[in-house]
């Protein structure tokens, strides 16, 4: 047998996660994401894939994050007609997702048309509605710990890892010639003292072994988190300004009304409206208190429903365009919480749009801003922004918490790695800019581990004759 893994995604960056592993003729995919931040890499996403999506026989899918599920449409428009796994939280977020992303895509086509700031006659987006809803039904969703047959030499085990609903470390194990060799793909690690999630499940064995290295080149304390939140609304309120928060809607948008709610609670910020303008995240709360059995949030049964902090008084969900667009023309103190996280696209935009230039308001940025990115370049400094093929000047208030974010740091990657009682034959560090995976390789070093950070498209030779 002979087995080998290619990098088609996720290499010495942070988005498009792809790995191919080839067991002779049969070929399984890791996660299928977008690439996101800089342009060079968000164009990967119209480029075929470099094998032909009919011939890949399944995809493992470790998070319903777009970085992780965002090609899958484009995947099944190519030819691709095997099964997808993941677990059954993922399911129900990637259907969410997906038909979210499509609808932003459609939408944003339509506008830069309007607009006219493409450079194309007639804009297109990368997948459509109908894309994303033929995906579902090559979606096969299964417990956590259960094994699962894939093919006749290999299954799968799929383990708590800690980073939102459903997130998943993906532990595959070849049988072969009377021996067995286990792959394990870390997917994104959580936390281990995050007020929602539980902590990621310990894996003590490796043959191979990919590790995410978001956060390999730094510690972020989650200690600092109330403190520097009690500071920046307080700051804000005292400004009579509006607090613009840029947020996932999956785990990010959760976290930040658990933590505004509990400061709330303690009145150690004032009681003051959030606004949640994002139609996804409401659905993604739902599936919080469906899946409660995943979360530390405690979730009750009141006359038929299912209540939660979600629920509170201060909390307005935007369900439509015009609640979403009412909110620009707030003066008083409150929280918009809005997507995307990183300000790629999204009602995050038209917030943006409206309040960079406001210098009595704040943008809070509540975690990593990829290279290239305009949550980046907003926190770098630049004193213009474009949107909507506008320079937009930045006058406002601009704030970070690192504390918040869903991503284990260094020392809880290195922690969850010290649970392995031999070092893998081969260790792959993935998903993290070049800089952090180097320092979090280092480290790596220090423990006797001869890792690798692989190239995109880079190839490599894991078994043969196994």
């Amino acid at each position: 047998m002979k087995v080998r893994l290619k990098f088609l995604g996720a290499a010495r960056s942070v988005t498009g996660s792809k790995y191919l592993l080839e067991i002779d003729n049969k070929k399984v995919l890791i996660d299928c994401g977008l690439f996101q931040g800089k342009k060079e890499l968000r164009l990967r996403n119209w480029d075929r894939l470099p094998i032909p999506p009919a011939s890949i026989d399944i995809v493992v899918i470790t998070h319903s994050h777009i970085d992780h599920i965002g090609y899958l449409p484009r995947l099944v428009k190519d030819g691709f007609h095997g099964r997808i796994i993941c677990t059954r939280a993922s399911e129900d977020l990637m259907r969410i997702m997906l038909k979210d992303a499509a609808k932003l895509q459609e939408e944003e086509a339509i506008y830069a048309f309007k607009r006219g700031y493409s450079r194309h006659s007639k804009p297109e987006p990368l997948f459509t509605m109908e894309d994303a809803e033929h995906v579902f039904g090559f979606v096969d969703s299964v417990p956590f710990e259960k094994e699962v047959k894939l093919l006749s030499n290999l299954s799968l085990i799929f383990y708590n890892a800690g980073h939102i609903l459903g997130s998943a470390i993906a532990e595959l194990v070849l049988s072969g010639s009377g021996t067995k060799k286990k792959i394990v793909f870390s997917g994104d690690l959580g936390r281990y003292d995050d007020p929602i999630m539980y902590p990621p499940k310990a894996v003590t064995e490796a043959d191979i072994l990919l590790v995410e290295s978001t956060y390999g080149d730094r510690l972020n304390p989650i200690n600092q988190v109330e403190t520097d939140l009690v500071k920046i609304i307080n700051d804000a309120y005292q400004r009579d300004g509006v607090i613009l928060v840029p947020a996932f809607a999956v785990g990010r948008t959760q976290l930040l009304i658990y933590y505004f709610h509990h400061l709330m609670e303690k009145k150690l910020i004032p009681t003051i409206p959030i606004y949640i303008d994002s139609p996804m995240a409401i659905n993604v709360t739902d599936l919080y208190e469906r899946h409660a059995n995943q979360h530390k949030i405690k979730v009750v049964h009141d006359d038929g429903k299912l209540i939660s902090i979600f629920d509170d008084v201060q909390i307005h969900f935007c369900l439509s365009a015009e609640s979403s667009k009412a909110l620009n023309d707030l003066k008083k103190s409150c929280i918009i919480i809005s997507a995307s996280g990183m300000a790629t696209g999204g009602r995050i935009l038209h917030h943006l749009y409206h309040r960079l230039r406001k210098e009595s308001d704040t943008v809070l940025f509540a975690g990593y801003q990829a290279e290239g990115s305009r949550g980046r370049r907003i926190l770098e400094g630049e004193s213009t922004i474009k949107i909507f093929g506008e320079h937009v000047p930045v006058k406002c208030q601009v704030s970070v918490i690192n504390g918040l974010s869903a991503h284990a740091d260094q020392s809880e990657l290195l922690r969850w790695l010290s649970n392995f009682q031999d070092s893998p034959k081969m260790t792959f560090i993935t998903h993290g800019e070049i800089r952090s995976a180097t320092t979090l390789s280092m480290k790596i070093e220090e423990m006797g581990w001869k890792p690798i950070i692989p190239e995109y498209l880079e190839s490599f030779e894991l078994f043969n004759g196994l």
